[in-house]
């Protein structure tokens, strides 16, 4: 028994022990989310979480020790970003013939967002650095985690915040958009990327590759326009 302690001491300090875990976490995520025939709840991220999560709470091991070995994750969001630029220039046309309502949509999303959580602010009276991680909840994460710490929030805070809005976002985009009887894929996609970020676009690749691209387009562009408009808001209710 002490032997297979120790086994575990000398793993859990070696670099690649967290990668390995979370990539094979995901791995077998995402097989059993294709084993429910991709059903919005069965989110291979929400599932990852919950497996990687388990592992840390039962090993006892604390998260910037799991952070220090899975790091290179966090580094690829960027070039996985930079990749939806791919689609986005392979349907150009497509997306030049929807500009003017996907432009109204981004402002419409981006300033909706930023009204509710002041009003839930003055509402339930949130502390201020709190309320800065909370803003940019929509935003993918790296850029989200910059915003929130250029104004004084918490970017752990803010990272945990981002993570649940992407995937309550991808499990309920599909179902409200069949309710709201929503079948232009344009629309659906720009809808998830706006709402959920890079979770709401990996759901939305799952569905078509139109509705993904037109994801990408609104993450990218919420996510410009979210750290101008933040501030300002932020400036505004706290002057």
């Amino acid at each position: 028994m002490s032997g297979d302690f120790s086994l575990w001491v000398y793993l859990a300090k070696t670099p690649l022990l967290w990668l390995t875990v979370t990539l094979t976490a995901y791995v077998l995520a995402d097989r059993i989310a294709a084993a429910t025939g991709r059903h919005p709840i069965a989110n291979p991220v929400l599932i990852t979480v919950t497996l990687v999560g388990g592992v840390l709470a039962l090993t006892g091991t604390a998260y910037p020790v799991y952070f220090e070995g899975a790091q290179f994750v966090h580094f690829l969001l960027g070039p996985a970003t930079v990749v939806l630029a791919m689609p986005l220039y392979e349907r150009r046309a497509t997306v030049k013939r929807a500009l003017v309502p996907m432009l109204t949509a981004l402002a419409a999303g981006a300033a909706t967002t930023l009204a509710v959580v002041i009003a839930l602010a003055r509402l339930l009276d949130i502390p201020q650095p709190i309320l800065v991680s909370l803003a940019p909840k929509s935003v993918t994460s790296g850029v989200a985690m910059g915003i929130a710490q250029a104004l004084g929030g918490d970017p752990t805070l803010t990272a945990i915040l981002v993570i649940l809005t992407g995937i309550i976002g991808a499990i309920l985009v599909t179902p409200m958009m069949n309710a709201l009887k929503i079948q232009d894929m344009r629309a659906r996609g720009f809808a998830a990327g706006l709402a959920a970020h890079g979770i709401g676009t990996a759901r939305a690749f799952q569905v078509s590759e139109v509705a993904g691209t037109f994801a990408g387009i609104a993450m990218g562009l919420n996510a410009f326009l979210t750290a101008i408009l933040a501030p300002l808001a932020l400036h505004l209710l706290f002057k």
